[in-house]
């Protein structure tokens, strides 16, 4: 399960719990009573500062010596930063302390975090859901009237915009995403998100993928064009002790603002133990677009289990990399500490509502698209125990790349194992479930037919898979060949079974020099008769 990150305006008043004087005392920061935080910054100290050019947490009182509380210096020097428009400096070889206190630090400047380590302590936290940095922009969103109704593909919007902006409407009289399964629920309002230009031209590359027959809801949010920086960081967090249930942790950098890159952080989580409540991502993006993570350390959480909305026993999903509604969201050469292997950790990405998402260079054990992304790729990578999980629309790439969990592409059975578009797998090497012994297949996935998800469910209309390597060379005898599918519906075996809410079948499926180490053809499903009208055309 992945929860819904903080609503927009939740850190809109964080700004004005600091409070910047500039009197002709020893620069310091204390807490009143109300539990904000005061700074006061002496005219010779705010000179010095403005002409070095930038501002670091030692300046402001921060000890860095791994014991003390140095939050609200953290968050200080970033208030007075922001609002003179200076970069901010972390102390080489420093470890602050973070502790449990309800403090957020506000970045709107360059941040370079150098050699430093932060020390952020779960087990004993005020507020689970309060971040420990909020990557923010000065832009105010606002709502806009003239939209009534969407359709899919729209190409412009009927309205005037004060530049670049990140559009998000909603219809709360439609629900999707009805999921199915031990952590059922009931659904999610009618949700897309999409760029557009002064002029309201859609950016089509992150089209509107769903018609609104109404809209109930649109919010505008202007583009921040210049880019910030955040680089370096050694992030360590002791992990909360809390009850295994779903009470997500948010200590985390959550990034609301557009154009940002993370160069060279690191995080790492110890103090885990027998019991625990699940993390919502340690790098969490949201409502915004073109953020990039790169050259970034990562770690998946031990996977811990509760009962699930069906009553029954689940394994919960626990995040250190979090994406909703973010669009152009790329992360470039990012790894984890642990190993991507190992089934006691969980997959280390979960997201939502989110268009144009790129695996570059990355070793990691999942990606994973819980409510729908428009356009995947996965290039040049190496995926672990979880691999692919999709569902979606637009096309998902699989390229250059190495796939080491049970299917090479898992479409989610809780969302109706949908894919409203195309799958294109080129020049991989998949070693079905790490090399261990079982029932490979590519495309995996399953839908009965009788659950209505809020929407009508698509298997990748083609397939195409180029120049494909299967390392099934650990099987025995009895074993047939790895498929094309898996067994989506184990019950559909002749035409007398009646879908409610029937699922599309792909249409065609193209395959070029795919190679097996068993050298067992490759069948196209265990249940032939599901697949008896899709096209195969072999080169």
């Amino acid at each position: 399960m992945l929860k819904a990150t903080v609503a927009v305006g939740q850190f809109e008043s964080l700004s004005e719990e600091v409070v910047i004087t500039s009197l002709k005392q020893k620069t310091g920061v204390h807490t009143n009573q109300n539990g904000q935080l005061q700074v006061n910054v002496s005219p010779t100290d705010a000179h010095k500062f403005k002409t070095r050019g930038w501002v670091s947490y030692s300046d402001f009182g921060a000890r860095g010596d791994g014991k003390s509380d140095d939050m609200d210096a953290i968050a200080a020097v970033h208030a007075f930063a922001n609002r003179q428009g200076l970069p901010v400096k972390a102390d080489e070889g420093a470890t602050y302390y973070i502790g449990g206190k309800e403090r957020t630090a506000v970045i709107r400047t360059d941040t370079d975090f150098r050699t430093a380590s932060f020390l952020i302590d779960d087990t004993k936290v005020q507020n689970r859901n309060a971040s420990i940095f909020l990557v923010s922009s000065s832009l105010q969103p606002f709502e806009l009237k003239e939209i009534t109704s969407l359709k899919r593909n729209q190409e412009k919007i009927e309205a005037t915009f004060p530049g670049h902006c990140l559009v998000t409407v909603t219809n709360s009289y439609v629900q999707h995403y009805i999921r199915f399964g031990p952590n059922q629920n009931n659904g999610a309002a009618q949700t897309d998100i999409f760029l557009v230009d002064k002029n309201g031209k859609v950016d089509m590359k992150a089209p509107v993928i769903w018609d609104f027959d109404q809209i109930t809801e649109v919010s505008v949010l202007p583009i921040d064009e210049k880019p910030l920086t955040i680089t370096g960081g050694r992030f360590t967090t002791i992990a909360n002790r809390a009850e295994s249930k779903y009470t997500y942790y948010s200590r985390n950098i959550l990034i609301k603002r557009s154009h940002v890159l993370i160069d060279g952080l690191e995080h790492r989580i110890t103090g885990e133990g027998e019991q625990g409540a699940p993390y919502s991502g340690f790098l969490n993006i949201s409502d915004c677009a073109y953020v990039t993570i790169r050259n970034t350390l990562l770690t998946g959480h031990k996977t811990y289990t509760t009962i699930g909305a069906a009553g029954t026993p689940v394994s919960m999903g626990s995040y250190d990399i979090s994406a909703n509604r973010a669009l152009n969201v790329p992360f470039i050469n990012c790894s984890q500490t642990n190993d991507i292997n190992d089934r006691t950790y969980w997959g280390i990405l979960g997201s939502n509502y989110c268009k144009n998402m790129l695996y570059e260079g990355c070793v990691l054990s999942r990606f994973d698209a819980h409510m729908g992304v428009a356009n995947a790729t996965i290039r040049n990578s190496t995926l672990g125990h979880m691999g692919i999980n999709a569902i979606g629309s637009g096309t998902l790439t699989v390229e250059n790349s190495t796939i080491r969990s049970n299917t090479l592409v898992n479409l989610r059975s809780d969302y109706g194992s949908t894919w409203q578009g195309e799958v294109v797998i080129r020049n991989c090497l998949f070693i079905p479930a790490g090399g261990k012994q079982g029932s490979p297949s590519l495309i995996g996935g399953s839908n009965s037919g009788q659950h209505n998800f809020g929407y009508t469910c698509y298997m990748p209309e083609r397939i195409i898979i180029e120049n494909l390597h299967i390392d099934d060379s650990n099987y025995g005898e009895n074993y047939q060949g790895p498929a094309i599918f898996s067994n989506f519906n184990t019950h559909m075996t002749d035409d007398s079974y009646q879908e409610q809410f029937p699922y599309v079948i792909s249409r065609e499926i193209m395959l070029r020099h795919v190679t097996t180490a068993s050298g067992k053809a490759l069948r196209i499903s265990d249940n032939r008769f599901m697949f008896r009208n899709v096209k195969l055309t072999v080169q």
